[in-house]
């Protein structure tokens, strides 16, 4: 049995009450908040039997606030990024706010990562839902979004749904930075992943994908077997991983699909993920530079932390070959991600 319950968190100003939604079963615990869907902690036990949160994040409401690095958050309308904030649908150019570089990245400068979302509790957990107005951050259509998260023993599910007025691209994901060693760890070097897909999408300096879908063979970016991710980093041209793994063919049809899998073979802990989304983006925090204070005073550097985020391809709307990520009115947009914590 889960148990679920609910208290008020904080307040921000101009925005409203924030409340925190608490998950508990027999393994797992996890804290939701209703600002931006955000998974605030996931506390797992380690096979020594110590329980850890293995999900970063701030200690109050202000840290999220003012946090630009999407700690725990859903991200939306369209996670990822767009190059040069731009596409064309129906005939009409529609431009974006350019917040990465020369692209619009998850959303927008006001994402749904900075919006309270409105709570309902659902067996198992709560569901938060928003509506999104037509021209919102510069994209088409009022879009009502929900995203469910139910714990059932040591499985945090994650639905994702919208329906929109107009035809709209949209691409949702869940944005939380993962550290299996808990806390107090500095960096993921003895973290080992595998993520089971046969083609991973290459890259720009700005990291927009080329276009090009490339076989993983002989590259740094196999991790069909279990790697460490210490010595695979030093494989891997720029900063780090930040990569576009493809789980799915465009045209393939919908189903939850093992993504991947990390182990922390210190404490014991492992995390699966698995998702109905054609792809999912490993992230080996490579742009956090120890300047953010976290829980207990942390301090989160380069390389603390990896994020899983379930998704389509990005910049999907501006490439035609990439699976379709564009929400037509009458339809409905439906994902599911699945976290299972365990050990070993």
């Amino acid at each position: 049995m889960t148990q679920v319950t609910s208290q008020r968190w904080g307040e921000v100003p101009g925005i409203g009450v924030v409340d925190m939604w608490v998950l508990q079963s027999p393994q797992v615990k996890v804290e939701v908040l209703t600002l931006g869907a955000i998974i605030r902690s996931v506390i797992s036990r380690g096979k020594d039997g110590q329980m850890e949160d293995v999900v970063l994040g701030f200690d109050d409401v202000d840290g999220y606030v003012s946090d630009k690095r999407y700690f725990g958050a859903v991200v939306g309308r369209v996670a990822n990024r767009i190059a040069r904030g731009r596409f064309v649908l129906e005939g009409k150019e529609y431009q974006l706010d350019i917040n990465n570089g020369p692209n619009a990245l998850h959303g927008g400068l006001q994402g749904f990562n900075k919006v309270v979302w409105q709570a309902t509790s659902v067996e198992g957990g709560v569901q938060l839902s928003l509506t999104s107005p037509d021209g919102d951050q510069g994209y088409p259509g009022e879009v009502h979004v929900s995203v469910s998260y139910t714990l059932q023993g040591e499985t945090l599910n994650a639905e994702f749904q919208a329906q929109s007025t107009k035809t709209t691209p949209i691409n949702l994901t869940n944005h939380s930075y993962f550290n299996l060693a808990g806390q107090s760890a500095t960096d993921v070097y003895d973290h080992e992943v595998s993520i089971s897909a046969q083609s991973y999408l290459p890259v720009d300096d700005t990291s927009i994908p080329t276009g090009e879908i490339r076989a993983v063979d002989n590259t740094p970016f196999d991790l069909r077997k279990p790697v460490l991710i210490g010595p695979q980093l030093k494989k891997v041209p720029g900063p780090g991983f930040d990569h576009n793994f493809c789980l799915s063919s465009p045209g393939d049809p919908w189903l939850d699909r093992h993504a991947a899998r990390v182990h922390h073979p210190a404490s014991g802990r492992i995390l699966e993920v698995s998702t109905s989304q054609p792809g999912v983006q490993f992230y080996t925090a490579n742009f956090l530079d120890g300047s953010m204070t976290g829980k207990g005073g942390a301090r989160y550097g380069k390389h603390s932390s990896f994020c899983l985020e379930t998704q389509n391809w990005p910049d999907a709307v501006n490439q035609a070959s990439f699976p379709d990520c564009l929400l037509r009115p009458g339809e409905e947009y439906r994902h599911v991600t699945r976290y299972t914590f365990t050990t070993v």
